[in-house]
């Protein structure tokens, strides 16, 4: 995936390589895949089913490990190779700047926060369906997304390998989407899951750069730095205006 910012030169084709964890997590997912899609064709009946997030096993037959097995479960070829491609793609990045531990700490946090919230929704909503499975580590990988918003927020990637867009405006128009998704009924995609992911993410950052001692680099000023910062631009506008005004009545007189 082609990448730009200040760090590097604009449209320079970039590996971020593979770290441990993104490494591990791709080959666990890879395998489980694997031995998914032979039990499939061999027509194996393997309880396969017991491992996906259906909220109502959850909730009424108190499957709690669901809301992590899910993450590991893909319903085809097409969604694990966007989902393990999105994990390498952004992932590998954050868990160079973060470290292996840090990393796999919010990876699981926000699956599986991404996992309540499709529970919770799914009972709550009128449009929710308790009994439909929800499969994919994609609320992990969009929480991944906004964590890399937040990092590198002006970093350029080529959105579809066709057009460059800065990361921060590419994780905002797929929230949106997904947003807007969320309230469509049967639509194939767990918006849910996604949405929980990009919350999750966002409260991980904030809540660790929050305790004593540790932060993790969030690039660019927060929105109350934001607002100090056109605050200070308006009064010295003002302040400008005004010494002009004065100035203008001539030197004065003693």
């Amino acid at each position: 995936m082609a990448y730009g910012s200040k760090f590097r030169s604009q449209g320079v084709l970039y590996f971020p390589g593979f770290p441990n964890g993104v490494k591990w997590l791709l080959i666990s997912n890879a395998a489980i895949f694997i031995v998914w899609f032979f039990t499939q064709i061999a027509r194996m009946d393997l309880p396969w089913e017991f491992l996906e997030l259906r909220p109502v096993a959850v909730v009424k037959m108190l499957f709690i490990w669901q809301p992590v097995t899910y993450m590991f479960m893909h319903a085809g070829f097409g969604h694990i190779i966007w989902n393990m491609l999105a994990l390498w793609m952004f992932g590998a990045d954050i868990e160079t700047a973060w470290g292996t531990r840090r990393f796999l700490q919010f990876y699981f946090f926000c699956g599986v926060g991404a996992g309540l919230c499709v529970i919770l929704l799914n009972y709550v909503l009128p449009w929710g369906n308790p009994g439909v499975a929800t499969v994919g580590a994609s609320g992990a990988i969009f929480g991944i997304l906004m964590a890399y918003a937040m990092m590198f927020p002006n970093r350029t990637i080529l959105f579809s390998f066709l057009i460059p867009i800065q990361v921060k405006w590419f994780v905002l128009i797929i929230g949106t989407v997904t947003f807007m998704m969320s309230f469509q009924q049967s639509n194939g995609v767990s918006s849910f899951a996604h949405l929980g992911g990009l919350l999750f993410g966002y409260i991980f950052i904030r809540s660790v750069n929050k305790r004593k001692g540790v932060r993790i680099r969030v690039s660019g000023p927060s929105l109350t730095d934001r607002y100090h910062q056109w605050r200070l631009r308006r009064n010295r506008k003002k302040f400008q205006v005004y010494m002009k005004k004065h100035n203008d009545r001539g030197p004065w007189v003693n």
